[in-house]
């Protein structure tokens, strides 16, 4: 049974792009009983303890940022300027709420700036056109002098948005923020968890917690350096498509199970990987979804060209509306990833020659 209170902590905490430090607490909290290291990066290594450094070595990855901004300036009139940290589109971007960690630590309530309609011109109506420099961050502030000397934020300070956690138990959704990743980063603990009660499992395992995979998969670029992975498992928060695609179509829906990414923008799947794991899903009833995405991409990028090349294997957990402040995700597909995950790694101890 998995522990939502862990995905609710993991969502909740700050940790846009380069400031994953929140996030990295919560993991080492709820790892306290395997080996963890913390890198320069912020990059987190689990380890089960069982591991003896001379097997096959199994990475399973998520990542720890969320999309986010950065104070880029302060105006004097009290507003921030801000850049984005990671993938936002600008319309979601406005009349939003925020929180600015500033030089203490300290979490700063702000809003997202948006005009109000009395003040637009024709034109503005009309066009509805908006760049990131024509949105601020509004802290209640008259002046600069306000924001540096009563808030303490100064330019470079990380901003992210700020959502509380929930569960619907009639429905069996959760709601919240950064689900891409913070939904995988939980998949890894519950998945972890489950390993170290085996006692032989013919591998060592290691939980590779990525930062920074929103600007770049730059995370991963050092994680698989370390880990140095001979198969791996990456785990996403996957954009839901099944508002915007026809039954049938749509390859990232609620509820239909953990998705199985065949194809992105920076990755082809290792087809003797997914045929296994295809036919570990279907021999023990755990439900999932085949996906060939346009766009988009995740850490696999990175780790499946690692050295001589791995088999990386990319489980998505349907989340709707990533890259925006609030999203829906599934216990049940939460539930199917760390299921299948957990019945792949057992079952290779006798078949990792059908993969490698």
């Amino acid at each position: 049974m998995i522990n939502l209170s862990i995905l609710e902590e993991l969502s909740n905490s700050f940790g846009p792009s380069g400031f994953e430090d929140d996030v990295t607490k919560i993991i080492q909290k709820h790892c306290r009983e395997m080996d963890v290291n913390i890198d320069a990066m912020n990059n987190v290594y689990v380890e089960l303890k069982n591991n003896n450094k001379k097997r096959p070595v199994i990475m399973l990855d998520a990542h720890t940022d969320e999309v986010g901004f950065m104070v880029q300036a302060i105006n004097e009139n009290g507003l921030l300027s801000i850049v984005q940290l990671g993938g936002w589109h600008i319309t979601n971007i406005p009349a939003h709420t925020v929180y600015i960690k500033n030089r203490d630590g300290k979490l700063i309530k702000g809003i997202t700036t948006s005009k109000p309609v009395h003040f637009m011109t024709a034109s503005e109506r009309a066009n509805n056109t908006l760049e990131i420099e024509d949105i601020y961050v509004d802290v209640g502030a008259t002046s600069k002098d306000e924001v540096v000397n009563t808030f303490n934020i100064r330019v470079g300070d990380p901003i992210a948005p700020k959502v509380e956690f929930d569960y619907n138990k009639e429905l069996e959704v959760c709601y919240g923020k950064a689900f891409d990743n913070r939904v995988g980063c939980f998949c890894i603990i519950e998945t972890l968890k489950l390993l170290s009660r085996e006692k032989d499992l013919g591998f060592d395992i290691i939980g590779a917690f990525a930062a920074q995979e929103e600007v770049g998969t730059r995370g991963a670029q050092i994680t698989s350096q370390v880990v140095k992975p001979d198969l791996a498992i990456v785990f996403e928060g996957s954009p839901a498509d099944d508002l915007y695609y026809s039954k049938g179509i749509a390859q990232s829906v609620l509820k239909n199970g953990t998705q199985i990414r065949n194809l992105d923008q920076g990755y082809i799947g290792n087809h003797k990987f997914i045929r296994y794991v295809e036919d570990i899903a279907e021999e023990k009833h755990i439900k999932f979804q085949n996906a060939v995405r346009r766009g988009g991409s995740t850490n696999a990028a990175k780790i499946s060209l690692f050295n001589k090349a791995v088999p990386v294997l990319v489980l998505g957990i349907p989340s709707r509306y990533v890259h925006s402040h609030y999203n829906f995700c599934a216990k049940a597909d939460i539930e199917a990833t760390v299921k299948l995950a957990y019945e792949i790694i057992v079952s290779l101890k006798d078949n990792i020659n059908k993969i490698l």
